[in-house]
This record gives structure tokens, C-alpha cells and sequence, in this order.
């Protein structure tokens, strides 16, 4: 059997995922050994140039792609960026798959050396980037920097996008993962349903907040607030969102760069015991039980008021929420005067990840179809169809926006450089995997926030100190 190119932190978390494991395996991982690499891959060789093909990509060989199949589904790349790549590419055939299991899917794929050329990795299966990048199965997208834009081929592309997407998809110096959305989390609500019972959709400060919460419950007509039980993220997002403004950006950078303590910070424990008081006394009935989906139809029916999502939220339910929800969002309030970072600050971050598989038979054709991607044209009409922010500078002029859409673009500008975002899930996916668990339980009452704190910051210490995981670091 040919040797897998994953490391044991990868195969572990595949394996725990599909209920493989113990709950003891994870003592059993320190004395493991890191699985074997099935080698580097080989540079392709570019081909004749053109103005229409300026990286010099095979016209005779096939591109393949795989799209997470979530809460923008798959019609914006067969629809939008398949017919557009077309215009420069004829022959080139793309074949393009949609699933929901990208971890699943791939991992057999890229452990047998044999990756498609493009992969959107989202959604609660990801694939551990981390592992990817210390395995070698990302190709360097330098070359997609590098090259001319689309639209204009006196601009590179790098001038035509976010710079903090560069930030975020850069491992050990290289450019690995390009995100494609510009992300931003939030308090959504129906804008309808507060301006017909006179409910403030901007509470500037926590007791403005609970005492919302608090209206809501004493009306009897539906809870106040939710989560998607099943996928903490959702709500842990929220925690960190909270402590890092009431104790500053220093608070995310010492969490993703493993340090002693970060998870015992005040401003941490403060945001954790927070949200459990909410937990205890404003949740959804049976809301541990349920996950994204179903919180978010709820609160489509009237069952709730408020959930915690990012801004994909409104497209997702599309289907769903009635044709007048108007949906809103609004950001956390002051926890207090003192808070380090001011009212209106957000968690917002590059999203959607896109990878070229180091491995794959075409990476060049895989970098082509994320320079189509690229042009303002294709992001306009992205923007368009899922409600997203894009990371492509000016996709959204001139682009009709969505109630919701609309409410998370003024929430992004007024919040200006007041932003935050962590990278430990897209580092150590592990770690996400035990501050989901923990935060489960926190919310349900089984942990104290001493407790998570300390279960968090054992798992931290536990990949601080294994020397077969490669670690980054924040300035």
C-alpha cells in the first residue's frame, strides 16, 4: 500500500470524526509517529503564452473542482465562473463536483496522490489546512499573484483583491489558500419582525443586550436567542468575537499562537461566563439538539429572535425564510466602558477557501479557474447570487444588495479597522474541534468556565509541545 502524505494529526481527526476513536485516543496520539510523504510534487511546465492564456496552460487537458456544497450551493460556479473561464478556454474541459463532505471526499484522493486541481475546503468537514501545508499537497499560488488580472493585463491580480487575503492563505512564506469571500459575523434578525414590535436592533451596550433578551422572553412569543448546538463553532466564534473586545486583538494572537494561559485570560472568561448566562437563561428550548439548518429555519418561523452567523446566513436560507424577513444584523455591544476595542467592532476575515492541489495532474489549469474567478465580473455576480462581500475590490458597485447583504456591508464599513479573526481553526483544526466540544458543553451547563478554560488550554499546551506539528505565528 503506498504510504499516506497526511500527518497522524490528520488521520486522527478523519478518524475521530467518523467515530473511529476512543475517547482515549487522544493520550494514545503523543507516542504516534508522523505518517510517511509520498514525496514533493513536480512543477508543471507552462506551455505557449497568449494574451488569453498567460500562464501557458494545457488547452488539451481537463481541470477538476470540487465545491463544498453549504450555504452558497454550487449554481455560482457552474452558472458564473465555468461559463466565463469558457470564454479564454474552449477545449479545457472542467469537471466540477459538488459535496458536503469535503474531508470525506478527498482524503482517500490525496493520500493515494491523485487531488483534483481545485478545492473549495468549508464547512464543518474541512480539511485540516494546516496538515496540508506541512504535507506538501498545496500548490505555491505565487504564480496566481504574479499574474495578470482578467479583466486588465496591466494589473496583477494582487492588485485587485483584499491584501488581507494574502495575510490569511500565506504558510511558511507562501501563498496556499486563497480566500474568496470577505467574511463577517454578526447578530442577525428579522428587520421586519423588530420594527413591528419596537425592538432596538442595536443595543449599544451588554445591559441594553440582556435587557433585549429579556423583553423578548417576557413577550411569550418566541426565544430569544439560539446557536447551532450541533456545530459550536457558531457560538464559540461569538465568545472570541467578545473577548478580544473587551481585552483587544492581543487576546486572539496569544490564543492562536498557543501561549501559556491565553485560554485563562480575564477578558476570555469574561466573554465565556457571558454567554453561558445566556445560554442558562434566554436559549431555545432543545437548541444543543439542533444544528445550523434547523436554528436557522426556526428563526425563519418565528421560534426565535436572534442567532449568531456569519454572513452567508441570508443566501443559505433563501429557500426558506419568507419572501419579507428582511433579514439584519447588528454587532456585539460594549461589555463594558472599559472595553479595549470600541462599539461596533467585528469579526471579519477572508472565507471560503480555494486550494490548488500540489498534486494534481493540471495545477496551472487549477490556478487558471481561480484567475477567472478573480475578474470583477465574476465577483460582481457572486456578490449578486450568494449576498456575500467579495474580496475582489469594487465587486459590489453598481450591484443591487439583498436587505441582509446591505445591513452586513454597513456593518463592515462603520466598523472600519475595528476587525478581529483568529486563524488557530485554520491552523490547527484539532484545537477547533476541542474548543467546539468544550463550548457544546459550557453552553449546556456541564462545564464551568474555570473547566473549559482549562480543558481548552490543555489541548493548546498538548500541540505546543508535539514536535510533529508544524506551528505559526502571529505578530
Amino acid at each position: 500500500m503506498a504510504p499516506t502524505p497526511f500527518t497522524r494529526r490528520e488521520l486522527l481527526r478523519n478518524a475521530a470524526l467518523a467515530g473511529m476513536l476512543l475517547p482515549a485516543a487522544g493520550a494514545l496520539a503523543s507516542c504516534a509517529t508522523p505518517a510517511g510523504n509520498s514525496g514533493p510534487a513536480q512543477a508543471p511546465t507552462a506551455g505557449a503564452k497568449s494574451a488569453n492564456n498567460p500562464l501557458g496552460i494545457p488547452e488539451d487537458k481537463p481541470v477538476e473542482v470540487i465545491i463544498f456544497d453549504g450555504g452558497f450551493g454550487d449554481t455560482y460556479f457552474t452558472d458564473i465562473h465555468k461559463p466565463l473561464f469558457r470564454t479564454k478556454h474552449p477545449k479545457v474541459e472542467i469537471k466540477e463536483t459538488a459535496t458536503k463532505e469535503i474531508a470525506k471526499t478527498l482524503q482517500p484522493r490525496l493520500a493515494g496522490g491523485s487531488p483534483p486541481e481545485v478545492i473549495h475546503n468549508s464547512g464543518a468537514n474541512a480539511m485540516d489546512v494546516g496538515a496540508l501545508v506541512q504535507d506538501g499537497q498545496l500548490y505555491d499560488l505565487q504564480t496566481l499573484l504574479d499574474a495578470p488580472s482578467w479583466d486588465d493585463p496591466n494589473v496583477k491580480v494582487r492588485d485587485t483583491i483584499s491584501p488581507n487575503v494574502i495575510e490569511w492563505g500565506t504558510f511558511e512564506g507562501k501563498f496556499q489558500v486563497m480566500a474568496y469571500t470577505n467574511g463577517v459575523w454578526g447578530m442577525w434578525y428579522s428587520q421586519k419582525l423588530f420594527r413591528e414590535e419596537g425592538w432596538p436592533t442595536a443595543p449599544k451596550t451588554w445591559e441594553e443586550f440582556t435587557g433585549l433578551l429579556e423583553t423578548i422572553k417576557k413577550s411569550g412569543k418566541m426565544a430569544p436567542f439560539t446557536y447551532a448546538g450541533k456545530h459550536p463553532f457558531y457560538i464559540y466564534e461569538t465568545i472570541l468575537t467578545l473577548a478580544a473586545k473587551i481585552g483587544g486583538k492581543d487576546v486572539l494572537k496569544n490564543i492562536d499562537n498557543l501561549e501559556d494561559g491565553a485560554w485563562s485570560a480575564e477578558p476570555v472568561k469574561q466573554a465565556a461566563a457571558a454567554f453561558q448566562e445566556i445560554g442558562a437563561k434566554y436559549l431555545l428550548p432543545g437548541t444543543a439538539g439542533l444544528d445550523h439548518v434547523q436554528t436557522q429555519t426556526a428563526q425563519n418561523k418565528g421560534k426565535v429572535a436572534i442567532l449568531p452567523c456569519g454572513v452567508w446566513l441570508e443566501n443559505e436560507q433563501k429557500g426558506t425564510a419568507p419572501a419579507d424577513f428582511e433579514y439584519g444584523v447588528f454587532p456585539l455591544p460594549d461589555f463594558t466602558s472599559s472595553d479595549a476595542l470600541p462599539y461596533g467592532t467585528v469579526h471579519a476575515r477572508p472565507g471560503e477557501d480555494f486550494m490548488v492541489g500540489a498534486k494534481s495532474p493540471n495545477p496551472l489549469g487549477g490556478v487558471e479557474v481561480l484567475r477567472a474567478m478573480l475578474s470583477k465580473q465574476a465577483a460582481a455576480k457572486f456578490v449578486q447570487a450568494v449576498s456575500t462581500p467579495s474580496i475582489v475590490k469594487g465587486a459590489a458597485e453598481g450591484v443591487p444588495l439583498s436587505p441582509g447583504l446591505k445591513s452586513a456591508i454597513a456593518m463592515l464599513d462603520a466598523a472600519g479597522d475595528n476587525t478581529t479573526f483568529f486563524r488557530m481553526r485554520q491552523w490547527y483544526l484539532p484545537m477547533h474541534d476541542e474548543v467546539a466540544a468544550a463550548t457544546g458543553q459550557l453552553m449546556n451547563g456541564r462545564l464551568t468556565v474555570d473547566k473549559w478554560a482549562e480543558r481548552i488550554q490543555k489541548k493548546a499546551a498538548g500541540i505546543k509541545a508535539d514536535s510533529s506539528v508544524t506551528k505559526y505565528k502571529r505578530d
